[in-house]
């Protein structure tokens, strides 16, 4: 019995520790709240973090491709709101990515180059670093992006447990949108794997100690 009860009790833990992640499954454009999954292309590896730097998953996760994913239009200039399924608890910066597909978007792995709209870092006010921990976050399409499909990636890097010692978890999701009413920038990009290095200060970082100051990885938000 003893044997039984303590297989169930790991087995509880184990769930419980599945469960305590989280993940971006819901996007609403201008005040539509869609479905979960409707638009966010749906993962096999459910709320569990990426830690590979090295692999594809960093593009929208394990999984996670076009089919059964639909596509949803969006001005440029216009918001959009990702939301997950908890409140993000873990410190750590939430950026946002796009990639045009050079077709369909539903048949667009994300190998192509991509470009950052987003930065949502630390603040800093008397020795305390204050993250942004919420549950929906909310950013615009640039105006100068040019027309076309895109997968629109964000990502929350949880660095909670202090490389190296720790490894920094990614959190991501990738939604299939096509931008109208555009500009013509062509700006420039970055491969995803590739752009993350264990190199990174923003990714190498301690926030428990001396940490009075935040870069985030990856390139510098476009501006127009």
């Amino acid at each position: 019995m003893r044997s039984f009860v303590s297989t169930l009790s790991a087995a509880a833990l184990a769930v419980h520790s599945v469960s305590a992640h989280y993940i971006f499954q819901q996007l609403t454009v201008r005040t539509t709240q869609y479905d979960v999954y409707e638009y966010i292309r749906k993962n096999s590896n459910y709320n569990s973090p990426i830690t590979d730097l090295n692999s594809t998953d960093l593009r929208c996760n394990v999984g996670a491709s076009g089919n059964g994913t639909d596509t949803v239009s969006i001005t440029a200039g216009g918001a959009f709101t990702f939301t997950l399924d908890i409140a993000v608890y873990h410190q750590g910066p939430v950026s946002i990515y796009m990639s045009k597909a050079p077709s369909d978007v539903s048949d667009y792995d994300g190998s192509g180059g991509w470009f950052k709209i987003t930065d949502i870092g630390p603040t800093f006010s008397n020795g305390v670093a204050t993250w942004e921990l919420y549950q929906n976050y909310t950013s615009t399409i640039p105006k100068c992006v040019a027309d076309g499909q895109y997968l629109l990636r964000i990502q929350q890097l949880a660095i909670h447990n202090p490389w190296p010692a720790g490894i920094p978890q990614f959190y991501i999701s990738c939604a299939q949108v096509a931008v109208t009413g555009g500009g013509s920038a062509n700006p420039a990009t970055v491969s995803i794997p590739g752009v993350f290095k264990e190199t990174d200060p923003g990714y190498t970082v301690n926030i428990y100690t001396n940490f009075n100051n935040y870069t985030v990885p990856g390139p510098a938000p476009i501006t127009c």
